[in-house]
């Protein structure tokens, strides 16, 4: 599906339009959904205009060509534009389906101006216009491109005028690395652009293609072409030829009889598919590129992995050491040695199991938690660890360094607030910022004493230590701890200030 080329505000942009019923702007939504691909083809801004007598005239939406810059380089939906007299719009309704002029875009750039008017389905009622809007140079240079090229791109637009580009949403987009032929109902080449006969002639094809059937090409453009006659609709597919990989697009083109006011606007029994586009892409080392990064993650991902698994059997060999200690300070040092290792491989396990390098400090911080809950608090506790807080998604650095910091809080909340009591409650609280990151390790214990001194409780205990050293130098941020009915520390850092580090 055609990303980013429609840019549409929400239903109300159609809600000032007052005169349209719910089939009008389903119609419109239709017409909405078929124009990226004509922008694109056309290498034109196209904007889908309300037009209603005497009301303002509001664009519904717009898109912007992938294969040349566009003419606005924002979105114009929800606009108001000046449109010319109503005497002059009626002219188009009753004379011609097309009216063409020079415009300026609103840095003062000439375009022309080719407007279609639009009506409402089975009536001779014009309820809005389709405007082509493109660069005067590029409107010159598509006047020296080949006649069945300048033929085929009116028609397409006269059909997204009506509605009739079926399947048309669900074409990608087309670029300007993209070739373009046009058939003729007999599926014979007509027209072959410039790049697309470079494309084929990296299969083999190094003569004149136009005149030649398409069936005589050892690829499956002539099946592909066939099946958007048959179904009428836009088909779009990928296809492996001559050792490269290509999406191939048709587009069916009907021969829309122009003046209007001489027929219905439903198709006539003798109308018929004139001739199909078909756009030619090669996307073999964009294939390639893609097949590289997924063996690079792949790689990436195992590495975590074993890295995880280490850490994992280092911390198994530490707890059988801290089994046979002999003192309970050294089996106390050895299992805070183990819960840092064990915080530092559950961001390796996350890195193993995703490809993003984003991770989600919400769901590590949980794993941390249940970590020290089973490995920290003692049997005869009943101390409760809860988390809160929206998911925050770090570098893997900040992650590593945050997951530590949480780590050795919680240890330090269970050693000295719960050292004398059985119960209580440890609460994790993350707060997103925005540009900055707040997490909050609270918990009920006895609290600080009066005299308490953050520097010098560092020089005594190695965990706050390890926690300030990370914070400032790790994170860039701050660290605060205070009474507040127990202990509250609070950790503040700015998101991404390690940038593109992971």
């Amino acid at each position: 599906m055609q990303d980013g080329a429609v840019t549409r505000e929400d239903t109300s942009v159609y809600t000032q339009c007052t005169y349209l019923s719910e089939d009008d702007v389903a119609f419109l939504r239709v017409i909405e959904g078929q124009i990226p691909i004509v922008a694109d083809i056309s290498r034109a801004d196209v904007l889908l205009c309300s037009w209603q007598p005497g009301q303002p005239c509001w664009v519904l939406a717009h898109a912007q060509p992938h294969s040349v810059a566009a003419v606005h380089t924002r979105s114009m939906v929800g606009q108001r534009l000046d449109e010319p007299a109503q005497r002059r719009l009626s002219h188009i309704l009753f004379s011609c389906e097309t009216h063409n002029r020079q415009g300026f875009t609103s840095d003062g750039a000439p375009i022309v101006v080719q407007v279609y008017p639009v009506w409402r389905p089975g009536t001779r009622q014009m309820i809005a216009t389709l405007r082509v809007e493109i660069n005067l140079l590029e409107h010159e240079r598509q006047r020296r491109r080949s006649r069945v090229f300048q033929q085929a791109t009116l028609q397409l637009q006269r059909m997204a005028q009506y509605g009739r580009l079926i399947g048309a949403d669900m074409l990608s987009p087309f670029r300007e690395s993209d070739g373009i032929m046009v058939v003729d109902r007999t599926r014979t080449i007509r027209y072959v652009s410039g790049v697309a006969m470079n494309l084929y002639r990296r299969i083999g094809y190094l003569g004149d293609l136009v005149g030649r059937p398409l069936s005589n090409l050892a690829t499956q453009d002539d099946a592909l072409v066939r099946a958007a006659m048959s179904q009428q609709r836009c088909l779009e597919q990928n296809e492996e030829t001559g050792g490269r990989t290509w999406i191939k697009k048709a587009l069916p083109l009907w021969n829309v009889a122009p003046p209007l006011w001489r027929r219905l606007i439903a198709r006539s029994p003798g109308e018929e598919i004139s001739h199909v586009i078909l756009v030619v892409s090669d996307i073999t080392e964009e294939r390639r590129r893609e097949q590289e990064l997924r063996v690079k993650t792949a790689l990436i991902q195992e590495l975590h992995h074993r890295v995880k698994n280490n850490l994992q059997t280092i911390a198994a060999l530490l707890r059988m050491q801290a089994r046979r200690a002999s003192s309970t300070e050294a089996r106390q040092a050895i299992e805070e040695a183990v819960n840092r290792i064990l915080s530092v491989a559950v961001i390796h396990e996350f890195l193993s199991r995703q490809e993003a390098r984003m991770i989600n400090m919400r769901e590590v911080s949980g794993r941390i938690v249940t970590q020290v809950q089973q490995g920290l608090v003692a049997p005869d506790k009943h101390i409760i660890i809860g988390i809160e807080g929206p998911p925050i998604y770090l570098p893997s650095r900040q992650a590593t360094a945050c997951a530590l910091v949480l780590n050795e809080l919680l240890q330090n909340a269970l050693e000295h607030g719960f050292e004398e009591r059985t119960r209580g409650h440890i609460q994790v609280i993350l707060e997103n910022g925005g540009d900055r990151v707040i997490m909050r390790v609270r918990d009920d214990g006895s609290g600080l004493p009066a005299d308490f001194d953050l520097s010098e409780a560092e020089s005594r205990s190695l965990g706050l230590y390890i926690v300030r050293t990370l914070v400032q130098e790790d994170l860039k941020g701050v660290l605060e701890i205070h009474n507040r009915n127990g202990v509250e520390a609070v950790v503040t850092f700015p998101k991404s200030i390690l940038g593109g580090e992971q």
